[in-house]
């Protein structure tokens, strides 16, 4: 979609670039009367200068909000919720201008437990997160966190696909599959439900979810079970996105003491900022508390 650039913008653009080119064919190139850009350069400030501080002032508010997380997309519905009339182009200017750019996430490289490719288990997602409805899909895997004093200790985490919730989790020293189940526990305890849900679970062949424990309690729980193909961990790239966010604003930005101090942190992470303030742009970008509330309103 081509957005329209307005004149106050058109007026900044061939105030830069005057001693370039001459006003009188920018003014006609931009299709701005010289009247209307002389008006709004002679002004004791512009309306023009005004704005653009009152918008760094909040972009750089947004900015920080968010632990210096938020890119020029984010940040531009931000402001338009709020009523400001701003392109993400003029966005990204500013904060070209104010010296912040966003944290990009970078790809994530899986890491894999050990497999059980010789356990026939159905992939009834075959990539497809696409969802109706709350407790429609679920995802889950394992992922990481290292410490100082305990070395590596291990997130279990549990996503509805329909508000990209974190809806259970589990942190520990280990990744035995006491650790997955418990994540699925919580996750059923958080979000109030009982046996016989239908809901499809969906993970990769990790040994944790091919034990006949893990699989004994899923089916107990009325839990569909569904298994990525063998080595390909595209067939669960919701959670490997979640992962990806999870190292790229948060893990990888600090060393952690010992396996109390990172408990903690990543409960604050998911609980505090994953869930109920960071917005997401599949859902509106709405988080996912909000988007969950307004799918059942």
């Amino acid at each position: 979609m081509i957005q329209r650039i307005e004149e106050e913008e058109l007026t900044e653009l061939i105030e830069k670039q005057k001693a370039t080119y001459k006003i009188t064919i920018m003014c006609k190139l931009y299709e701005i009367p010289r009247s209307t850009y002389y008006d709004r350069i002679t002004r004791e400030e512009s309306d023009l200068s005004k704005t653009n501080r009152m918008l760094k002032e909040k972009i750089n508010k947004i900015y920080h909000d968010s632990n210096k997380i938020y890119g020029s997309p984010k940040i531009t519905k931000i402001l338009k919720n709020k009523g400001h009339k701003i392109s993400i182009k003029r966005t990204q200017r500013l904060m070209r201008e104010l010296g912040i750019r966003s944290i990009t996430c970078r790809k994530y490289n899986h890491y894999s437990s050990q497999s059980n490719n010789d356990f026939e288990g159905k992939n009834l997602l075959q990539q497809n997160f696409d969802t109706k409805d709350l407790k429609e899909k679920w995802v889950t895997d394992i992922t990481y966190v290292h410490t100082v004093n305990d070395g590596w200790c291990y997130l279990a985490s549990v996503m509805d696909l329909h508000t990209n919730k974190i809806v259970g989790y589990a942190f520990a020293k280990h990744m035995k599959k006491e650790l997955v189940i418990k994540a699925i526990e919580n996750a059923y305890k958080s979000e109030g439900l009982k046996n016989d849900n239908q809901i499809i679970l969906h993970s990769d062949r990790g040994s944790q979810y091919t034990s006949k424990k893990y699989r004994s309690i899923i089916r107990e729980k009325g839990l569909i079970l569904s298994y990525s193909d063998k080595g390909n961990p595209y067939d669960n790239a919701c959670m490997e996105s979640f992962h990806s966010i999870l190292k790229t604003e948060e893990t990888k930005r600090r060393t952690y003491y010992n396996y109390k101090e990172a408990k903690l942190v990543i409960f604050e992470f998911i609980e505090s900022w994953y869930n109920r303030r960071r917005i997401h742009g599949s859902i509106d970008y709405m988080t996912p508390i909000e988007y969950e509330r307004k799918c059942v309103a």
